[in-house]
Parts: structure tokens; C-alpha cells; sequence
């Protein structure tokens, strides 16, 4: 078991092997750190102790240079911006695994879905965001989803922004009340418009607008390091937005879909370039549309490729569908509780998805104390290691939410508050469908005047008015149009 686990080059270090129920101080277990991009998946009941993975695994990629994406759901991965306190049990647990256990504090940054919380307002337009993880937001069907695209098309190739949530609502009222121009949009029905639009604006109600607008995060600044040399540990804080769970999940595989996009092709780099931890993954599968599920895998499988690793948390393995599933190289199981027959069928179907082992792992996963995992990674030669009843090592941030002082600290200080903390609301498919749509002004009565002399146009004015002038305008205004490509989400390619 320890010769599984003798890695060559740099390693993120679990904890130690465990046999016949006691610690092996010194045989450690571990993941090479060029593997992250492999991507992974921590499971467990809930009080078993991923949280506590998470915050150890994203500890050490920062101190390796590699920075972390968290998304915070109940509040307590704040904790990683202050260094630990000891404590009697602390000091007890990493003595008796041999862990040489000291504080320290990660470097943090703070953000806040929509500004709704302490950190720095991460916001995204409406038109970047994309048909495709909105229909899973909004719940449509796939005939709703499939017309909701076409939505999105007909503002992409007729020059309307869409911005923020009631660009997007005055674009599909304009389609409802000009059926000339609704005929033109193959496919859409007045009647899907209008249940799309009454989706929309039960969104709005619900607080939704705040998320969608200007300036919209640049998500390559999650990959930034300090001038020390660590990884910046971002961190999302979702609390505030807890009880609207397909709002922030699907924001979330924005955010990495949005990564996919931007990112160069790397190849196989000695470390990744940033992993993304991607909470209650539960949320994102549920209720999924096929499309939607087929872009999720295609994104999990190319996305290595440029260096971007990313782990799957939620509660049991049978949460991920299979050919997700199938693209994670890492797994961290923690313990699973069988109290009802579901329970244990899921039990069944964790067990039949590990390596063979000389474990009962259907036993084992039931008797798992808190910060006992099994483990099985792949090794530097992309070789699955043995299975592995490991306990954990200690994280050395602090365990529990930091001082709210210290994160409004962190976030008054952040050099990106200047960049994404005012909204701007530009002129965008509101505003020019309202001029459109609103009545010509009253043109008063003409007063007899003398004929004015004629006098002969500027060079300016002759090639503005010149109809070669106004077609290439009309020309260069369809090519504008066509500019605008998607992704396999649906989200906009933005030309940096």
C-alpha cells in the first residue's frame, strides 16, 4: 500500500493509512499534484468531514502556487483567511498521525453572487450566461429550451444587447407584439414566448436581477498568485442565496464554462493552472436536460486540457450521472449512512463503482469516523493506486468561520472592488427597443420661410450619404452580428 502511494515530484498529502482500525504515522497517503487536472469527486454523508477535505486539499494547492475556486454554501470555509487555533483534541489527533501541524492563513478573496453578501459583486450578462443554462435555471422544458435559443439568436444577429434580465424580457414582449417579426423566428410559438416570459419575470420577482448586468467577471481573475508565489484561494459566498439553489449552481458551470471558453490549450502541465471545487454537485444534476447534461461531460472531458482541474462534492457517487462519473481520476469517499433501503442501495452502488480492494468496503463505508475517508487517486504514471482507509490530516486555516471584520477587511482592501463593485446599466436591448417601439414625436406645423440657398455638402456629409457608404454600414452591422459565437453551454465567446 505505502509503494501505491510513493509518488515522484510534488504531492498534495491526505493523511496516513489506516490499519486494523489504528493510524500508521509515516505512511502517507497522498495525490501527485500534476493529477488535479484529472479531476476528482469527495462524497460523504452529511458530518463526515468534506468540508474539511476541501479546505485541507485547497490549503496545500495554494502553498504549491496552484489557486482554488470554493464555493462557500453554509458559510464556514471563511475560516481558510485566519490561521488555526490549537486546541487540546487538535494537537491530540495530529500527534497521533505524525502531522507536524502549525497555523497559517491562506491569501483569500472574497465574492458574492450578485453583490448579495460581504464580497466583491460577481455578476454575468444575460447574453454570456447563454439559453442553455438559463433553461435550466428557468425549469423549461426542451421545446421551451430549444425556443429560448432562438430567442437568444434573433438578439445576437439583429444588434441588441442583452445585458441584464429585462433586456431579455423586453426582447421576447417585442416578439409577442409584432407578429410579423415573430414569423420571422423559425420555430417559436407566441404561446412558448409568453410562458418563457412569465419564467422570467417569477425569476425577477424572486431577487434574480441582481445577478445578470455589468461589468461582468472576468473569470481569468481567479487565477491569480501572490507575489509570494501562492495560489489566491477564491472563495464565493453563498449563504445569502442559499435557498435558491439552480440560481448559484448553474452560475457556478458558468463560471467554469466561462473558463473552458477563455482558457489556451496547455497540454499536460506539471501542476494545474487552477482547480475549481464545485459544492452540493447534486444541484446541478437535478431535473438536467439531455443537452444540458451532454455539455456538462464534454466540459468535464476537454476542459484538462487547459489545465483546470475539477472536484465533484456532494454526498454520494450516484449524485453524478455515469459519464461524469467515468472522467473523475480521484475519489475521496467519506462515510455513508444505510438507515433506509435507498440508503443502502446506494451504498451497494457506491461500492461497485471503487477498484477491487481487500477491503469490505460495504462495512467499512459504514464505520468511517469523522475525517476518515477511503481513497484512491491516480498515481504519476495515471495508474489507479490501491484503495486506501485513510485518515485525514488537519487543515491548518482556522475551522470555522473567520471574524466578519476580517473578511470586510479582505474585501475593502481587494484590488478587484474597484473593477466589479458599482453596476453600470449601458444603453442595451431595452432602451433600444423602447425608442423603437415608442411613438414618433408630433411634428409641428411648417412657418413659411424663405427658400434656404443651397449650399454644397461637406466631403464628410458626401460619404455618409453616398450609398455605398450605407451599405457597407449595413454590411459591417450583419458581419457585428455574426461575430457573437457560442459555446458548447450556449455562453458567449467574448473577444478579450
Amino acid at each position: 500500500m505505502t509503494n501505491g502511494y510513493g509518488f515522484e515530484g510534488p504531492t498534495i498529502q491526505l493523511g496516513v493509512l489506516m490499519a486494523e482500525g489504528e493510524p500508521q504515522p509515516g505512511s502517507f497517503i497522498g495525490m501527485p499534484l500534476r493529477m488535479f487536472n484529472r479531476h476528482g469527486l469527495v462524497a460523504g454523508a452529511t458530518g463526515t468531514g468534506k468540508t474539511k477535505t476541501l479546505q485541507l486539499m485547497a490549503e496545500q494547492l495554494s502553498a504549491q502556487g496552484v489557486p482554488v475556486f470554493l464555493a462557500d454554501i453554509k458559510g464556514d470555509l471563511s475560516g481558510m483567511a485566519s490561521p488555526g487555533q490549537p486546541s487540546e483534541g487538535l494537537l491530540k489527533r495530529a500527534q497521533g498521525i505524525g502531522q507536524d501541524w502549525s497555523s497559517a492563513a491562506c491569501p483569500v478573496e472574497f465574492y458574492a453572487l450578485g453583490g448579495l453578501g460581504e464580497g466583491v459583486p460577481l455578476r454575468a450578462t444575460m447574453t454570456a450566461f447563454g439559453p442553455t443554462l438559463l433553461s435550466k435555471v428557468l425549469d423549461l422544458n426542451d421545446t421551451q429550451e430549444s425556443s429560448l435559443g432562438l430567442i437568444f439568436h434573433f438578439a445576437d444577429t439583429n444588434g441588441l444587447p442583452l445585458l441584464d434580465m429585462k433586456d431579455l424580457r423586453a426582447v421576447i414582449q417585442y416578439l409577442i407584439d409584432t407578429p410579423e417579426v415573430l414569423k420571422g423566428v423559425g420555430g417559436l410559438s407566441k404561446q412558448t414566448a409568453g410562458v418563457i416570459l412569465r419564467a422570467l419575470t417569477n425569476l425577477s420577482s424572486e431577487g434574480a436581477d441582481q445577478f445578470f448586468g455589468e461589468p461582468e467577471f472576468d473569470t481569468r481573475d481567479l487565477m491569480r498568485v501572490t507575489p509570494d508565489g501562492r495560489g489566491v484561494v477564491s472563495i464565493l459566498e453563498l449563504p445569502a442565496v442559499q435557498d435558491r439553489p439552480a440560481m448559484f449552481s448553474t452560475f457556478l458551470m458558468w463560471l467554469l464554462a466561462d473558463l473552458f471558453g477563455d482558457m489556451p490549450e496547455v497540454g499536460d502541465p506539471d501542476k494545474p493552472k487552477l482547480v475549481f471545487f464545485f459544492d452540493e454537485a447534486h444541484l446541478l444534476f437535478t431535473d438536467a436536460s439531455k443537452p444540458f447534461l451532454r455539455s456538462i461531460t464534454q466540459t468535464v472531458r476537454l476542459i484538462r486540457s487547459k489545465g483546470i482541474g475539477v472536484f465533484f462534492v456532494t454526498q454520494t457517487p450516484k449524485d453524478v450521472p455515469a459519464d461524469v462519473l467515468a472522467q473523475l481520476g480521484a475519489r475521496i469517499q467519506h462515510a455513508l449512512r444505510a438507515f433506509t433501503p435507498q440508503d443502502a442501495k446506494a451504498l451497494k452502488a457506491t461500492v461497485s463503482t471503487f477498484p477491487h480492494s481487500d477491503y469490505d468496503l460495504e462495512e467499512l463505508l459504514t464505520q468511517l469516523g469523522i475525517g476518515e475517508a477511503v481513497v484512491t487517486v491516480l498515481s504519476d504514471r495515471g495508474v489507479p493506486t490501491p484503495v486506501a482507509w485513510t485518515r485525514l490530516l488537519a487543515p491548518r486555516s482556522l475551522m470555522a468561520p473567520s471574524d466578519p471584520a476580517v473578511v470586510r477587511g479582505i474585501v475593502s482592501a481587494s484590488p478587484l472592488l474597484p473593477k466589479y463593485g458599482r453596476p453600470i446599466d449601458r444603453q442595451s436591448a431595452y432602451e433600444l427597443l423602447a425608442a423603437k417601439m415608442a411613438p414618433p414625436p408630433a411634428v409641428p406645423a411648417p412657418v413659411p420661410a424663405e427658400p434656404p440657398r443651397r449650399q454644397e455638402p461637406t466631403v464628410l456629409e458626401a460619404v455618409f450619404g453616398s450609398s455605398i457608404f450605407k451599405s457597407f454600414a449595413r454590411s459591417a452591422a450583419s458581419s457585428l452580428g455574426r461575430e457573437l459565437s457560442r459555446s458548447i453551454f450556449g455562453t458567449a465567446r467574448r473577444r478579450r
